[in-house]
């Protein structure tokens, strides 16, 4: 556990920081200092540098200018070796595990203790782990496999193998984008007593509610340089929200009156045994409907079905009166729909390719002549939907996996809208993009809505739900529960339906 130390003592600061890749200025001379027994939110838009500070003080990257202190010291990290060796741990949003070992295993990779010279010790390594979780209130087996652990575990059994090193800062990078409330909690618990036992905290969240739960102090950044740092007390949320994007977000939802259209999409009796059940619903021209619910209701599983994506036991689904056949993500497409899905980096991008090639993913047969795709013809395409939702990027030909999460999902954005659909199925489309983004994000939507699109947008923010949707659609355990008009809906009635109490569609 780090040494107690008065809160107030600087332990890790960086002044005048910088770092370009090529043409792209990721920082631009930021500062920041990391205290003694103190919990440090870090903000700012995606694109805003966050991620490239990180990397910096984890030893992947090394700053073309600036310095670097430990503890008033002169700090020169060579790679991820030297930031361990300095007492600098970074916790990230996916934990990195190796599956088939146990937790134990997981925590001391590398270090194991040594039964003589060449045997592992792994008495003491089960007792050492068992000491670090005790430390930290939680009651997890060292000899668990890590497969099967929840995320919430996960990032437990990370901050565990900080600690069994003596980190003295850690760095948490979105660690809360896939918890629950509970588990939020629990973690919370533990940072907390880490920061009374002396740890310096780094905390980078989109999530204003737990910044100003968590944090003492709170640094803004916007495109890669830094603009304030102040007293969490001194601040609220509209204030941050003002520093990050350089603007008012006067209107984080802005949505358009329009008047429905006919009905574009039917849902009839959309069945997937041990799933979700009986679900039926209509989506009409120029209407934005929302499928809230609870994590694990079904909403995914559902507009993955009726996309075609997964199979369904019974039911069908209808785009301008016509059936579609099921399993096939393509009759979909040609039928006009699209879908964004939820996890941008495994379902909706291919991290390998460039921007250019993701945007144009769903338009390369059309864009082609006598079967060969002409690189013109691609970079045309994917510079007119590139520029239409406003990518931040170098260059169109570097790979995406170089771009922000809100840019990364603006490209999956570009490469459904290339298609002019009539049906546009978005799931979580704001999720772990920040405030700015999300706007943009919102008044894209409602534009297409305008311009007649039919919008199903799966979403467990209530407050994009009650932003967005001309109606909501609850589910509760695979059903669908409740139907609620825009002018009725409130994050009451919504949660009522969700946990099974409010009334029938």
């Amino acid at each position: 556990m780090p040494e107690r130390a008065d809160p107030g003592t600087a332990r890790l600061a960086l002044s005048g920081v910088r770092k370009s890749f090529g043409a792209v200025h990721a920082l631009a001379d930021v500062r920041l200092e990391l205290r003694a027994g103190e919990v440090h939110a870090l903000v700012g838009e995606n694109g805003a540098g966050k991620s490239t500070l990180v990397k910096i003080l984890a030893g992947v990257h090394a700053p073309d200018a600036g310095e670097l202190t430990m503890d008033g010291a002169p700090l020169t990290l060579t790679g991820p070796a030297d930031a361990r060796a300095a007492g600098i741990a970074v916790i990230y949003q996916e934990p990195t595990l190796f599956p088939d070992l146990s937790v134990a295993e997981n925590i001391f990779m590398g270090r194991q203790p040594l039964r003589g010279l060449r045997r592992i010790d792994t008495t003491a390594m089960r007792e050492r782990t068992t000491e670090l979780f005790a430390r930290l209130g939680v009651p997890l087996d060292p000899d668990r496999p890590a497969r099967g652990l929840s995320i919430a575990d996960q990032q437990l059994v990370e901050i565990a193998k900080a600690l069994s090193f003596e980190a003295r800062v850690l760095v948490m990078d979105e660690p809360t984008a896939a918890l629950s409330g509970v588990e939020v909690e629990r973690l919370f618990a533990v940072v907390r007593s880490l920061r009374e036992a002396g740890a310096a905290i780094l905390f980078i969240s989109h999530r204003f509610d737990e910044v100003f739960a968590l944090s003492q102090r709170i640094t803004v950044m916007r495109d890669g340089r830094w603009v304030s740092t102040d007293p969490a007390e001194e601040l609220d949320v509209a204030q941050v929200v003002r520093r990050m994007v350089g603007r008012e977000v006067s209107q984080l939802y802005p949505k358009q009156q329009t008047e429905a259209g006919e009905v574009i999409l039917q849902v009839r009796g959309l069945t997937r045994r041990g799933v979700f059940a009986d679900v039926g619903f209509e989506v009409r021209r120029g209407e934005i409907v929302a499928l809230a619910g609870l994590v694990g209701a079904g909403r995914s599983e559902v507009v993955r079905a009726l996309f075609g994506v997964d199979p369904y036991d019974a039911g069908e689904v209808l785009v301008d009166g016509v059936r579609l056949p099921g399993s096939r993500p393509s009759a979909a497409m040609a039928a006009g729909m699209a879908l964004v899905p939820e996890d941008r980096r495994q379902q909706g991008l291919v991290m390998e390719l460039s921007i250019e090639r993701n945007a144009t993913l769903t338009r390369r047969w059309p864009l082609a002549r006598f079967g060969l795709l002409g690189r013109g013809a691609e970079r045309a395409a994917a510079q007119t939907w590139t520029q239409r939702l406003q990518v931040k990027a170098g260059r169109l030909d570097d790979p995406v996996s170089t771009l922000s999460g809100g840019n990364q999902q603006k490209v999956v954005l570009a490469k459904w809208l290339s298609t002019m659909p009539k049906v546009l199925i978005v799931d979580e489309p704001t999720r772990g993009i920040d405030v700015g983004t999300k706007a943009e994000v919102h008044r894209l939507m409602s534009q297409l809505a305008g311009e007649g699109v039919a919008v199903l947008m799966v979403s467990s923010e209530l407050p994009e739900v009650l932003g967005m949707a001309d109606r909501v659609l609850v589910m509760h355990e695979g059903r669908l529960v409740g139907e609620i008009a825009r002018d009725a809906a409130t994050e009451e009635s919504v949660m009522l339906a969700a946990t099974g109490q409010g009334g029938k569609p």
